[in-house]
C-alpha cells in the first residue's frame, strides 16, 4: 500500500495554498489564487513523469499516465476540484495532524470551543489509531476536496513508478469551481478525451456514489417603490417587507433541509439582501425525483405570484435556472464504472456503501454532459467549517482503490 507519509506531505502542502471559490465573480476560474495550487500541480505532476501535462485557458490542469498494457481499454479519468467553499475561511490554514488518535475530544488551539468530539462525530470514534488532520479552530482545513487531489497525484505516483501494473491510458484532471457549482461547465471533454471517469470527492470510507441530488438555483427579486420615509404614507412600498411575507409563506416545518433526511427534498433561503427599495432572495431546490423538484419550485412561484397580487404597486419575479441533475438517470443505464469501483473496493478488502448523498459533485454535471462519472470516498468530514477533518488512513485506501480501478479496467471482460 502507498506510503502514507508521502500522501501526508502532499495533502498539508495543498490545504496551505488559499483556493476559496467566489460565487459572485464572472471570471473563469472564480478567484486567480486557484491558480496559485493549480501552477503547483502542473509541475508536479509533470515532475512524475507524466505526459502532456498542461493547464487549459479555462484553468483547468490535465495529465495522462501512459498505457502499461495495449489493447482496447476505455481511457478513465480520475477528478477532483481544488477550490474550497466560500461559506468559510480558507485563508492561513495552519493543519494539525493527531498521531494515532486515542479517542476522546479533539481540541482546536485556536479556537478552543472548537472541539472534536466522538459522541457528537461517530465516525471519529471509529477512526482509533488513525492519524487525524484537522485545521486549528480558525479556518476551514480544505480536505474538500484537496483530499481528493492528493489522493490523485499520489496514484499518478504510484501508477508511474510501477510500470507492472497493468492499465490503459489514465488521464488526471484538477478541476475548479465545484463549490460554486459552475466549474465543470467550463471543462472540454475534447480536451479530457476520456470514457469515463471517477471524482474523488465523497466522504466515508467505503462510500461509492452513484445517486444525487437534481438541483435548481432560484432567485426572487423585488422591486418595491420607494419614497422618502418623512413623506411614505400611502405611497412607500417596502421590498424588504415582501421579502420577508415570501419566506414567511414558505414551509418553514417540511420542506427545509433541518427537517428533512434520507430521500427528502427541500426548499432552501440561504441568502437574503437589499434595501426597502429593492430585495434578492436566493434559495437552492434539491429533490431526487424529477417532478418533485419542479413542485417545489412550483410552490416558490405561486407564493411570489400571491405576493405580487397583493401588492400589484411593486415587481416581483422568480427566476429558476438548473444546477445539476441526479447522475443515475445515466448511470443505470451503463452501470460499468460502478461495477469496476465495487469490485475494486473489495479487492482492497472495503465494502462499498452506495447511499443516495444529498448533495452533487462535478461527476453529476459530467454525467449529465454523457461522460459516466461515479463519485468515490476521500475520507473527509465536516466540511465548510472549522470541525472539517479527515483520517490519512482512509486517504492511503483511497489511493489503493484507485490503483485497483485503474487495473480493473485493463483487465475486465464487462
Amino acid at each position: 500500500m502507498t506510503d502514507v507519509s508521502a500522501l501526508e506531505a502532499r495533502f498539508l502542502r495543498y490545504v496551505q495554498v488559499d483556493t476559496e471559490s467566489d460565487e459572485e465573480s464572472s471570471t473563469v476560474p472564480s478567484t486567480s489564487k486557484q491558480l496559485d495550487l493549480q501552477h503547483m500541480l502542473q509541475k508536479e505532476l509533470a515532475a512524475l513523469g507524466a505526459a502532456n501535462v498542461h493547464i487549459t485557458t479555462n484553468g483547468f490542469v490535465i495529465g495522462t499516465i501512459p498505457a502499461t498494457v495495449k489493447g482496447p481499454i476505455p481511457r478513465v479519468a480520475f477528478l477532483a476540484h481544488v477550490d474550497t467553499a466560500p461559506a468559510f475561511s480558507g485563508t492561513g490554514v495552519k493543519p494539525i495532524v493527531h498521531r494515532a488518535y486515542a479517542g476522546g475530544p479533539i481540541v482546536l488551539p485556536d479556537d478552543p470551543t472548537q472541539v472534536l468530539r466522538p459522541e457528537e462525530y461517530p465516525y471519529l470514534g471509529s477512526k482509533r489509531g488513525d492519524d487525524i488532520v484537522t485545521a486549528s479552530g480558525t479556518t476551514l482545513l480544505g480536505a474538500d476536496d484537496k483530499a481528493g487531489v492528493a489522493i490523485i497525484m499520489t496514484l499518478a505516483e504510484q501508477l508511474l513508478a510501477h510500470p507492472e501494473i497493468p492499465h490503459g491510458e489514465i488521464r488526471v484532471c484538477f478541476t475548479i469551481d465545484e463549490e460554486i457549482g459552475t466549474g465543470v461547465n467550463s471543462l472540454d471533454l475534447a480536451d479530457l478525451a476520456v470514457e469515463y471517469a471517477y471524482t474523488l470527492d465523497g466522504a466515508e470510507l467505503g462510500e461509492l456514489v452513484y445517486e444525487t441530488f437534481s438541483a435548481d438555483k432560484a432567485v426572487v427579486t423585488i422591486t418595491g417603490v420607494s419614497t422618502h420615509p418623512g413623506d411614505a404614507f400611502g405611497k412607500l412600498v417596502n421590498a424588504l417587507h415582501l421579502a420577508a411575507k415570501i419566506v414567511n409563506a414558505l414551509p418553514q416545518h417540511t420542506r427545509t433541509p433541518e427537517t428533512t433526511r434520507e430521500r427528502e427534498g427541500f426548499l432552501h433561503v440561504y441568502q437574503l439582501r437589499g434595501t426597502a427599495a429593492q430585495a434578492e432572495i436566493s434559495f437552492i431546490l434539491r429533490d431526487f425525483d424529477r417532478d418533485k423538484l419542479a413542485s417545489h419550485g412550483a410552490l416558490l412561484k405561486s407564493v411570489c405570484a400571491a405576493i405580487q397580487a397583493g401588492e400589484p404597486r411593486a415587481r416581483v419575479t422568480c427566476t429558476i435556472t438548473p444546477q445539476y441533475r441526479n447522475m443515475l438517470y445515466w448511470l443505470e443505464e451503463d452501470m460499468q464504472p460502478v461495477n469496476i469501483a465495487m469490485a475494486a473496493y473489495r479487492a482492497v478488502g472495503i465494502e462499498p456503501v452506495s447511499a443516495p448523498i444529498r448533495g452533487g459533485t462535478d461527476g453529476s454535471k459530467l454525467t449529465e454532459r454523457g461522460l459516466l462519472t461515479p463519485n468515490l470516498f476521500t475520507g473527509m468530514q465536516n466540511i465548510h467549517g472549522p470541525l472539517e477533518w479527515v483520517s490519512l488512513q482512509d486517504m492511503q485506501k483511497a489511493v489503493a482503490v484507485c490503483v485497483e480501478i485503474a487495473r480493473g479496467w485493463a483487465t475486465s471482460k464487462a
